[in-house]
């Protein structure tokens, strides 16, 4: 990886998962969109009319990289819609933030159900490399499939840690853009922030980054290399 061998000083890299290590990004974008769509059907029969949930440009700038609730709450918040926050536990509908959140996740299980989520053709050779070259790797996610998907890809072997959704909700980690599950999975690695870069593509990630590390890399959105990413000082402007 060219990034890392232009730094040396670099020991341990963060990576993102959905986008960046899995080619899974457009199933959360389907999940929520299919979440979304049917409560804004829900309050056009109630006479408040929405247009359907843009799965490319709000779920980029919304949803994406951010835990289900806090997705959820942004993306209504942005259509000037007030939910009632509900509980962790409502059941899947449109009648709470959280059964909002709920209903994301109940789609996004049935799509797991009939599809694989492969990683990156690149992915593996790249980790590979930067094993032999004893460069560390984490990865880290919102979302609570992520260690089972990185399992099934292949790949769960190449990192030293993961943190993902469930993790987080254990440790009771705030989602991002708050940089804490960075923090958590370089100090899973034991090496210092100075020493770390994180590779990112949704903007709360990279705003997470932005808040912690010296070494932002940032993956194009949609990009099936892993490598195809601009290494940018976490104070540059986005």
């Amino acid at each position: 990886m060219t990034t890392v061998r232009g730094a040396p000083h670099i020991r341990g890299i963060v990576f993102d998962t959905d986008g960046v290590l899995l080619d899974s990004a457009s199933l959360h974008a389907g999940a929520w969109k299919s979440a979304f769509d049917a409560c804004l059907e829900v309050l056009a029969s109630e006479g408040r009319r929405q247009t359907p949930f843009d799965e490319d440009g709000e779920y980029r700038r919304l949803v994406d990289g951010k835990a289900r609730f806090d997705g959820a709450r942004a993306f209504l918040e942005s259509r000037g819609l007030a939910l009632p926050t509900g509980k962790a536990d409502d059941p899947p509908g449109c009648t709470s933030v959280w059964a909002v959140a709920a209903r994301k996740e109940q789609e996004f299980t049935q799509i797991l159900r009939t599809r694989a989520v492969p990683s990156f053709a690149d992915v593996i050779p790249t980790l590979g490399l930067l094993r032999a070259e004893g460069t560390k790797c984490a990865a880290v996610s919102a979302s609570r499939h992520a260690g089972a998907l990185l399992e099934s890809a292949g790949v769960y072997g190449f990192f030293e840690a993961v943190v993902d959704g469930e993790e987080a909700t254990r440790l009771g980690l705030p989602g991002k853009p708050d940089p804490a599950l960075f923090l958590e999975a370089a100090s899973r690695l034991r090496v210092r922030s100075e020493h770390t870069a994180v590779v990112e593509d949704a903007v709360a990630g990279v705003e997470a980054g932005r808040r912690w590390i010296p070494l932002l890399c940032r993956k194009s959105p949609g990009s099936p290399s892993l490598c195809a990413f601009t290494a940018i000082a976490a104070s540059e402007s986005a």
